[in-house]
């Protein structure tokens, strides 16, 4: 297809030479001119082709070895993802495209088609909804094209072949035990407000099931009020849900990931269940505690203390404030990392090697699991800045 590109546009270039040639310019070249011009055009064109077709194997011809396909550009994440997926392919030998879904399963089916036809031998794909990408996955996989779930789990098909991933569990627990460590010993009815990502994305259980692991016996000794969900009272006495129970609580409490969403329903939150003193907030990510930490702090009276995940630089300017108590360090240049050197090394033909392994409903996915960190206003400084993952001259009051 890329050769047949190039010999269009040469000949494209050729047709306007001769355009050139005869708009009656005194300055235009001879035919002889033309005629020479058009013969170095194809030459070269052909040339070229001729070179692609000696050195296809090693990738050198332009094409897409690697496709990845992002959720949104509307949340900085994602956006700072495509920069290092960029940077990583640039120390090998292959080829990659970034496409985004913008938050729609119909346009993220598009996008892997799109890479599908542009002969891709590996998906790296982040799916906006879990259930939702198992049919576009299954049309690569009929390609024999290596699947590799990015973050989120492709839930519900057998067409995955690996998933890297930070244990989005574990988020959750670091999540939840900085709350339950921010509570003075003994006292008891301090008021809980519970908000999770979207009912779509599989992760968005797995981080609830790590807080509730840690919140639990909090909630069900009283040391904790859960003032924003009846099902989650509801549930108190039980260690473990199921996860249709999961699925009861986040229905009441999801943010949808959109900030937009998580300041409503905060705002709704506030009106039926008012904050007072010390008032502790599971956000799931940053873009929604920045939102819902907005809201709360225009309460008088409340201390807030509020989660996080992504280390986004709106959110460590947050930190450093003293206005979003944490957030969860996921090195993404880490996952970054890993992702493109499982890819490479599938291209290469050798062995993969996993961590872990998760169940997407389907069959139980060989995983990659990349270490998290809790990031707090007390060592921001070394796990941010040196660390290298952000410069300091991104932010004030360091």
């Amino acid at each position: 297809m890329k050769k047949l590109v190039t010999l269009l546009l040469a000949l494209t270039l050729v047709l306007g030479v001769f355009a050139f040639a005869g708009c009656g310019n005194d300055d235009a070249a001879t035919d002889s001119d033309v005629t020479d011009v058009a013969d170095d055009v194809v030459e070269d064109a052909t040339d070229d082709v001729a070179d692609d077709e000696m050195t296809e194997e090693d990738s050198s011809d332009g094409g897409v070895d690697i496709g990845i396909v992002l959720p949104t550009k509307e949340e900085p994440r994602w956006v700072q993802d495509e920069a290092r997926f960029l940077a990583a392919i640039e120390n090998t030998n292959y080829n990659v495209e970034v496409l985004f879904s913008q938050g729609d399963s119909a346009k993220e089916k598009q996008n892997v088609e799109t890479l599908i036809a542009k002969g891709i031998d590996v998906l790296i794909i982040t799916p906006q909804d879990g259930d939702a990408a198992a049919a576009a996955v299954q049309a690569a996989k009929e390609e024999g094209i290596t699947v590799i779930s990015y973050d989120r789990l492709v839930t519900n098909t057998e067409a995955v072949d690996y998933y890297i991933t930070f244990n989005s569990v574990n988020v959750g627990e670091a999540q939840g035990q900085y709350l339950i460590d921010q509570v003075e010993d003994g006292t008891t009815g301090n008021s809980l407000y519970l908000y999770a990502g979207a009912a779509t994305d599989n992760n968005a259980f797995l981080f609830f099931e790590g807080a509730w692991n840690k919140l639990q016996p909090k909630i069900a000794d009283g040391t904790f009020d859960v003032m924003n969900s009846s099902k989650a009272v509801e549930y108190k006495d039980k260690a473990t849900l199921t996860r249709e129970e999961m699925g009861e609580i986040i229905e009441q409490v999801t943010t949808d990931w959109k900030p937009e969403v998580a300041l409503s329903k905060a705002q709704s939150h506030i009106t039926s269940a008012p904050p007072t003193g010390k008032t502790y907030i599971l956000a799931p990510n940053d873009g929604t505690a920045r939102s819902i930490y907005d809201q709360f702090a225009k309460e008088e009276g409340v201390e807030i203390f509020i989660t996080g995940q992504d280390a986004e630089i709106p959110s460590i300017q947050y930190v450093i404030d003293g206005k979003q108590s944490m957030t969860v360090l996921k090195d993404v240049r880490d996952l970054v990392n890993g992702a493109i050197l499982t890819a490479t090394e599938v291209l290469e033909g050798n062995e993969i090697k996993t961590n872990g392994e998760y169940d997407n409903g389907a069959v139980a996915v060989p995983a990659i699991d990349v270490p998290v960190i809790t990031v707090t206003q007390d060592n921001v400084s070394d796990t941010i800045i040196g660390s290298g993952y952000y410069d300091s001259s991104e932010f004030t009051g360091l």
